[in-house]
């Protein structure tokens, strides 16, 4: 079955662009069209979309706003949502990922990028563009958390070996089928490792891991 995909942005012509990279697709679908954060929360309530394509700085309700309204700790049942937008080091995208954005992307990736990320989000998984991903780490690292969030302790059951490999492979921004490359393991080893990580650390995805190990050394 399709991936059914709702796009949010305040530019028609930025819409229109992902549109037609998405469509031409056989298995994505946009379902839905937002010119600001208020219109994508009452469509996305509305159609429950398998993934929610949000710009961060959006009129009425930006989509930092509507990443947590849809994705935020207090969502009984969230939504996946990726963040596409220009990278300029703003804290809000820190508040973004913190608030539950399972990927992130820069407008100028490529195709084949959003397409993996809109197929990652919808699986459960999360991918944040190679190109970001240390730069991001390294400047919000160590910042204040939003607010609300607290920061994970140490965890109470240590991790183990394989865990800390797996967590060294998160922080560098590899995904699961590279992190199994990497580390010879099948997809669903790669997965159940990261899950067991995350419940052990009392984090919400991938991005609050890579934060969490490079604050810490690991």
């Amino acid at each position: 079955m399709s991936i059914r995909v709702l796009i949010a942005d305040d530019q028609e012509l930025v819409r229109t662009g992902l549109r037609v990279i998405l469509d031409a697709h056989a298995d994505i679908e946009v379902v839905a069209e937002a010119a600001d954060g208020a219109e994508a929360v009452a469509l996305a309530r509305s159609i429950r979309p398998d993934v929610c394509l949000l710009d961060i700085r959006m009129p009425v309700l930006d989509g930092l706003a509507a990443t947590r309204e849809l994705a935020g700790p207090g969502v009984a049942d969230p939504l996946p949502v990726v963040v596409i937008t220009t990278f300029d080091l703003d804290e809000y995208v820190y508040d973004a990922l913190r608030s539950g954005a399972r990927g992130f992307l820069l407008k100028g990736t490529g195709a084949a990028m959003l397409y993996e990320a809109v197929h990652a989000a919808a699986r459960g998984d999360a991918l944040i563009d190679p190109n970001v991903t240390v730069r991001l780490i390294e400047t919000f690292a160590g910042s204040a958390p939003a607010p609300g969030v607290q920061r994970a302790a140490q965890p109470a059951t240590p991790l183990t070996a394989r865990e800390e490999e797996v967590l060294a492979a998160v922080a560098r921004g590899l995904g699961n089928a590279e992190i199994g490359r990497e580390l010879h393991l099948s997809l669903s080893t790669v997965k159940t490792h990261v899950a067991n990580v995350l419940t052990k650390l009392g984090l919400r995805n991938r991005v609050e891991l890579a934060i969490w190990a490079v604050e810490r050394g690991r």
